[in-house]
Order: C-alpha cells, then structure tokens, then sequence
C-alpha cells in the first residue's frame, strides 16, 4: 500500500474525527480484501483443532449428559476430559474447575462468593486498570454500602505493594487484581499479591483473561484463591469460560438451578463448547512454553520500525515485564479513533482496548491512569498479536500506519 491507496475528502483539521470524510480507492474488490488480524486481547479466531473437536456434539452427539441413558450420559466424560485439560493448562486439580459461560460470569461468582463467605466485611480492593467486568461490578456494589479501594499504578502502570499493603485491613473481605492488563499487556506480581493476601488472611480473586495461553501458569505453586479466564481468548469459541475455585476457598453458586457441576453452577452443560475448550487448552499448554520467543520478536520489530518512521510516538507499560504480544502506542497528535477508522479501511484490525468499552466515547482509563493526560489516552492504540501472526503482517500493517500517519498530520 501507497500513499494513492488512501485519499482524504474534506478534512479541514486531519486530527479531529468529527470533521473528516473518507473514502478507499483501491479496488479490494477486485483482488480480494485481506485482513490483518492484530487485535488478539479482544479475541481469538477458533483453532480449527478446536472446531473439528466441537461439531460431534453439534451434529450426531447432542443429548443432553444429565440424561440417565447411555446416549446423553457418556457426554459426562467429555466435560471430564474437558475439566482435566483445562486444569493442566492452569497447574491445578480438575476437582477445582468450574465451567462457566465467560470470564465475566467466572469474575461475578468468585467476587459474589468471596463477599457471601464475609458478610459482616464490607472493604474491597481492586486497581484502576481492571476489566469492566470487575470495574463495574464493583461500582455496583458501592450502591450497596461497600468501600472500594481503586489501587493506582505509576507512569508504567505497575502496582506499588506498598500502598496496597497500606489499604488491606481487618474490614478487607476481597482483593481481585488481574494477572495482565488487556490494553497494555503490563503483568502484576500475582504471586507477591497472594502471598500478602494469605498473610493478612483475605481472599484473593485474579482475573487472568490475558493471561492463560501466554505465560505459563502452575496455581499449585501459587496463593490464589480464584480465578477466572474466558475460551475465546484462546482460540475457543465466545460462550464458555472456567473458574479456579481453590479446595478450602469458600463457594457459593452464583446460578441456582440443577446439579451440573456438582452443584456449584446450575444449567445444561454446553457440551460442544466445553468441548472446543478443552481442544483450545490443550493447544495452549503445548505452546505456552514457547509462546514469548515466537511472539515478542514480532511486537519488538513492530514498535523499533514504528519509531523509525516517526518519533512523535508514546509506548505505554512497562517495556519487559509485559505481555510478548501486546504493544500500547499513543500516536501523538492525532485521535486515536481517526487513525483506526483509516487502518480498517486498510485492512487493518487494531483497536483502542477492551472490546467492551469499544462504543464509549470517553478515553482509554487505563491510560489515563497511568499518566493523567486525557490526550496521551484519546491518542493510544493497542495492537495485540497471536502466535500465528507474522513478520509481513507487522511490516503491512506499519506501511499502513505510515501513509495513515502522514495523511492525519499534513
């Protein structure tokens, strides 16, 4: 792609979205619209080991398995499979894996069952740069009389152990941190976190949605007392998400309804989900040990070249204790929903964080937490990579940053 690939139309101020028109000359039509995939943190494209795994119970194995007949009934092995696999890839024991529908359902049981388990305490912790899942739910729960304490982090959007340790008190009834950020990959020190949590005997909820498939995990080895994560961040369908409940960690079911999961979460079984679950989990944990040298020197390549063709740039997060896929770019001076409107035009999938957020129009939050500069957090993008993204995409995706770039600051 050239500068002639793009044409602007009546852009009287380049930077400002509200006034700027377009419009793509190229004919994609003609040979075919190739998408550059570079928004992973949002969601993954299913494996197809993880289809082939799911269309069994799609088509000829679709019974119901809390049916007493063998042709509902055997489907109570592939959740058990299911619920082993998922465990190896966390590093805990199967007896501990609850099925859930998504990472925001896995979030509200375990914070739901934590405050049930303490409910003369009414003080909870969680940071600035959590998922809306865990921001909102706490907001919610600020309406019915509890404290949050909203941790901050520093310019590279670390936590500070000291002022958490400050803030945990007698009234604490839950801490839920996340594992690593989804705009900036940066990675909290879950094991440090647990360890004073154990300490001060609070309980501990991680939402490791980022994190499960790209670092390796061994909870076994770590003082968690929940977490949750959701399929389709690696490579498994939208719909199906686990929950690590620790052996001695008190629980209350968050849906009511028959014995499925032992009786911890109500509900017919989706088994063609559980089922691609387990194909995706079993594909992470071959990879997961591998991941960060296939993965980093992709992202590395793209931020050394991005800053070759300009300097009027801003990495946000810490530059190594972060994701190995995951690049947080303010482009100083332009919008940052100008820029991916052009990047789509070409192609190019990014995005400015959580796909959740994607409709509001206020600036990224954690951005903003980190530096308290609403422009550097109007102007940031993240662009997320997979393990099957390549060294051309990252260079076709910079010749279109450059061309966009060039056409918004003229």
């Amino acid at each position: 792609m050239d500068s002639a690939d793009i044409l602007i139309v009546g852009c009287h101020d380049p930077v400002n979205l509200q006034k700027m028109e377009f419009e793509l000359k190229k004919p994609w039509s003609n040979i075919g619209f190739t998408v550059i995939y570079l928004d992973h943190n949002a969601t993954t494209p299913i494996a197809p080991e993880v289809l082939e795994a799911m269309m069994p119970y799609l088509t000829t194995e679709w019974g119901n398995p809390s049916s007493s007949y063998r042709f509902g009934s055997k489907l109570k092995s592939v959740i058990e499979k299911a619920r082993e696999q998922t465990a190896d890839l966390l590093g805990a024991h199967p007896l501990d894996i609850i099925f859930t529908s998504c990472g925001t359902e896995s979030n509200n049981t375990a914070i739901s069952a934590a405050l049930e388990a303490n409910p003369h305490k009414k003080h909870i912790i969680t940071s600035q740069v959590e998922h809306s899942a865990i921001l909102n739910h706490f907001k919610a729960l600020e309406t019915k009389g509890y404290t949050v304490t909203y941790l901050p982090v520093n310019r590279d959007g670390q936590l500070d152990l000291e002022i958490f340790q400050k803030v945990l008190i007698d009234d604490t009834a839950v801490v839920s941190l996340m594992w690593a950020n989804n705009e900036t990959g940066v990675i909290f020190p879950v094991k440090s976190i647990g360890e004073i949590c154990r300490a001060r005997g609070v309980l501990f909820h991680c939402d490791a949605a980022q994190a499960v498939g790209k670092i390796p995990i061994r909870l076994k080895d770590f003082p968690v007392d929940y977490l949750s994560f959701t399929g389709h961040k690696i490579h498994a369908p939208k719909g199906v998400g686990a929950l690590y409940v620790r052996r001695r960690a008190p629980y209350s079911s968050y849906l009511f309804g028959g014995h499925q999961e032992r009786g911890r979460r109500g509900g017919t079984e989706s088994v063609h989900l559980i089922a691609g679950l387990e194909a995706a989990a079993r594909i992470s944990l071959k990879g997961v040990q591998g991941y960060e040298n296939s993965v980093a020197p992709i992202r590395d390549l793209f931020e050394q070249e991005l800053f070759n063709i300009s300097n009027k740039l801003q990495v946000n997060g810490h530059r190594t204790i972060r994701l190995a896929n995951t690049s947080n770019i303010s482009f100083l001076g332009i919008e940052s929903e100008a820029l991916l409107l052009l990047l789509d035009q070409a192609g190019i999938c990014a995005s400015r964080g959580s796909a959740c957020l994607a409709d509001m129009e206020e600036p990224s939050h954690v951005i903003y937490a980190m530096t308290s500069d609403k422009d550097l957090s109007n102007q940031a993008i993240r662009f997320s990579f997979g393990k099957d993204s390549t060294y051309k995409e990252a260079k076709m995706c910079l010749q279109a940053l450059g061309t966009a770039m060039r056409s918004l600051l003229k």
